[in-house]
């Protein structure tokens, strides 16, 4: 056995005792390229075509070219396919260290934020909270929260999410434990958001896809306000729901939110 075999067969046996240890799975370049921007602790990547992940950064993302380089470790396609369960079509993963909880929440609660919190109240889509996250991730916001049973660290949140967990805040709580800042939840029967400026430190909560908002956190809800909406439309989907949100605060409120790309 060569080094390199050598090499890649202990890189297999690492994966598989961190994956065992509840390490996150970061499937495909993006997500991994971002974990490497935002600075994520990240001890394992394996890749298939380790020159092709290099030749993607390259042209994609000079900037993490070189923490690529040395961290990826090639790997023949089948044991990594043995590894992920569904493996993205660039040929790479990495494993990565979940961020401290009570770090989270310090952030989380942080006073005088300059941008929001959403709160994904009771979701049940795993793809639509990964969607969420890279919105709120791409807007600044401080964070997103959910309640109820879905885990955000889900693989399929992560994949969704491509690799932006690290990037923001995020996790699970009760409502009664949400982070301070006036609360304001998306219904449609409240006041057009249009009419409104929402603060910098708002919590924006959002209901369930499949039947809104819980009575436990309407109850705690300063103040309901709507999207504008055609008559007969039903509703919108979450994340467009939270990226009209967002827009709405970043073009109207003190921070104005991020810059242009």
């Amino acid at each position: 056995m060569s080094a390199d075999e050598a090499a890649a067969a202990a890189a297999v046996r690492e994966w598989r005792a961190r994956a065992g240890q509840g390490a996150v799975l970061l499937d495909g370049f993006h997500a991994v390229k971002h974990a490497v921007r935002f600075g994520a602790e990240l001890p394992l990547a394996l890749a298939a075509d380790k020159k092709a992940v290099l030749e993607l950064a390259d042209q994609l993302a000079p900037d993490v070219w070189g923490t690529l380089d040395t961290l990826v470790i090639e790997t023949d396609e089948a044991a990594l396919r043995g590894l992920v369960p569904r493996l993205h079509p660039t040929g790479v993963a990495a494993l990565a260290v979940r961020p401290d909880r009570a770090a989270q929440l310090t952030e989380l609660a942080r006073p005088a934020r300059s941008a929001p919190v959403v709160v994904l109240d009771q979701p049940r889509n795993l793809g639509n909270a990964g969607a969420v996250i890279r919105l709120a991730a791409g807007f600044g916001a401080t964070g997103v929260v959910t309640t109820g049973d879905l885990d955000p660290w889900h693989p399929t949140v992560v994949r969704g999410g491509a690799g932006l967990h690290f990037a923001t805040a995020v996790e699970r709580m009760e409502v009664a434990e949400l982070p301070p800042g006036p609360l304001y939840a998306l219904d449609a029967e409240g006041d057009d958001i249009r009419d409104i400026v929402l603060p910098d430190d708002a919590v924006l909560a959002f209901g369930s896809e499949r039947s809104g908002l819980s009575a436990e956190l309407r109850a705690r809800t300063d103040r309901l306000v709507s999207l504008p909406m055609r008559a007969q439309v039903s509703s919108y989907n979450l994340a467009t729901s939270v990226g009209m949100t967002l827009f709405h605060w970043s073009s109207t409120g003190g921070r104005r939110g991020p810059g242009r790309v």
